[in-house]
């Protein structure tokens, strides 16, 4: 007679009262106290993190530049799909970031930043895609992000207004920032075990992600060279791809 299978010793099942401690390895993302509540240790690979906040200059950017830093390393790209401001270059560089291996990717229309990600999460050649995508896109397209963060294996970005939290997501993680005297405070309200619901507090060095007034706009770029690093059918990206000024 056979022994009746554990369903929580299966591939991709945990309990939920449980962290999934068989989750793959993440890229660690700096910061201890934050790997520590992440499963596998770190912001994970091949699948869709939402991160939730109120406007811009909370350190939702910048907690994710220990992870940049990582997957330029592995040779791979950071591609950025119409992000609100150009990311700030000089904090980058301070962070390790290598401004060379940086993709802006400025699309015309929602329907574009959507093909976009997409196109970037599955091209294999971006080790991250940071995404902020108008309005609320409905659950069918999250899915085929998630779907196709897998493809990659590529860690991918959503950023996304806080309210959002209300709205159901196939995203494997969501994190919400908020900002505590002067602190980026950390609530992790999904993920593969229980909710993080009291936030943690964690430090990010250097100087916020946005750029000073005055050093952001079409004067400051130039076309990117390095277009093999895009699916040659990969027009829009093409089309709209920038480099960072210096």
């Amino acid at each position: 007679m056979n022994a009746i299978a554990d369903p929580a010793r299966l591939p991709g099942v945990w309990r939920a009262g449980e962290m999934d401690r068989a989750a793959p390895a993440g890229i660690p993302s700096g910061h201890a106290r934050l790997d520590q509540e992440l499963p596998g240790g770190g912001w994970p690979r091949g699948a869709l993190t939402e991160i939730l906040h109120d406007g811009a200059g909370l350190g939702e950017v910048s907690l994710l530049f220990p992870a940049l830093k990582t997957v330029a390393e592995e040779g791979r790209a950071v591609a950025w799909i119409h992000p609100p401001h150009l990311p700030y270059a000089p904090a980058l560089a301070r962070a390790g970031v290598p401004l060379e291996a940086c993709l802006v990717v400025r699309p015309a229309s929602s329907e574009e930043a959507l093909w976009s990600a997409d196109q970037a999460l599955r091209s294999g050649a971006c080790g991250a895609v940071l995404f902020w995508l108008p309005g609320n896109p409905d659950y069918a397209w999250l899915r085929r992000l998630q779907m196709a963060a897998e493809s990659g294996r590529t860690l991918a970005v959503l950023f996304r207004p806080a309210a959002a939290a209300a709205l159901s997501t196939p995203a494997q993680l969501r994190v919400l920032v908020t900002q505590r005297e002067g602190r980026p405070m950390l609530a992790i309200p999904k993920r593969r075990g229980p909710p993080l619901s009291f936030p943690i507090a964690i430090r990010i060095p250097g100087r916020p992600w946005k750029a000073p007034r005055g050093r952001e706009g079409p004067a400051d770029v130039a076309a990117l060279p390095a277009l093999s690093l895009v699916p040659l059918d990969a027009g829009v990206l093409a089309r709209h791809a920038v480099r960072f000024p210096a």
